[in-house]
């Protein structure tokens, strides 16, 4: 039985970064199954997917010596196995509406999400006792300084093992140097039919443009706001005289039920991004 790995290097752009990781690889009897990299902004990203036969993992031995390649190097390395037949862990992000935690929540304890949640992060109070209502560890986190406030969140998403990242309504952009951590493995859902109305005033927007369907796009969260791979997406015809308010209402409604959907297929594993678009396999 094969055993896997997600292992991810973020750093300073630098010569023989690729090689010393894939020859330490080597050295570890690790076979690479996938490798994507780039450089942005002179900050050079890398996931590589590997695996090992059972017998022939050390896996103490690979986590320590993987970090001391990291730090020759000058760069931030993690590793995360997955362990066959666990379910997948998913951290969850939220700001203070409760339509999608509370669907996700109900959808768990239903059994009709095959997945494990973790933690609930917020940048915000008031969905603390939801979360704890359901058992959940809620870690609020103060987000003024994007860059300590990821870096918070990180640690904790890592310290609960999260294999996925869930934005059920959360309010913040998202840095480069966060998605890479959870490449095409953070789901969001948004208020509009992308790439229409990108930012955080869709419904608004689609009312005063009059539009006569309005919908919702559950999608990968990528380097650019609003412009991740679209995984399903869902609408709804306006009725004359339709207010705000009700736009908002029958919006969140789709917002719940498409998010979950998005979910399940993600877990289903049949979901293959190439080339920025989502296909489903």
């Amino acid at each position: 039985m094969k055993i896997y790995a997600t292992i991810t290097v973020i750093g300073k752009d630098k010569t023989g970064v690729i090689a010393r990781i894939t020859n330490y690889l080597f050295e570890q009897k690790a076979n690479i199954e996938a490798l994507e990299e780039q450089v942005t902004r002179g900050q050079f990203s890398m996931i590589l997917q590997a695996s090992w036969e059972q017998e022939q993992l050390d896996r103490a031995g690979m986590e320590s010596g993987l970090e001391a390649v990291g730090q020759q190097l000058g760069m931030e390395t993690s590793i995360m196995f997955t362990e066959p037949g666990r379910l997948q862990r998913m951290g969850i992000l939220v700001t203070k509406e409760s339509h999608c935690l509370e669907a996700i929540l109900r959808a768990v304890a239903q059994k009709e999400l095959e997945t494990e949640p973790v933690v609930v992060v917020s940048n915000r109070p008031e969905l603390r006792p939801l979360a704890e209502g359901a058992g959940l560890p809620f870690e609020q986190i103060e987000w003024e300084d994007r860059t300590r406030a990821e870096e918070q969140a990180i640690r904790v998403l890592q310290k609960h093992g999260a294999d996925f990242v869930t934005l059920a309504r959360f309010m913040k952009i998202l840095s480069p140097n966060f998605v890479w951590r959870y490449k095409n493995k953070i789901i969001n859902i948004h208020p509009s039919l992308l790439p229409s109305f990108p930012g955080p005033q869709a419904y608004r927007q689609a009312y005063e443009h009059g539009v006569k369907i309005i919908g919702v796009t559950a999608h990968f969260v990528s380097m650019h706001l609003d412009e991740g791979p679209i995984i399903a997406q869902s609408a709804f015809e306006t009725r004359p005289n339709m207010t705000l308010r009700e736009i908002v209402a029958e919006g969140q409604r789709l917002e719940a039920a498409t998010l979950l959907k998005a979910i399940q297929l993600y877990l289903a594993k049949r979901l293959d991004v190439y080339w920025g678009v989502v296909k489903e396999v």
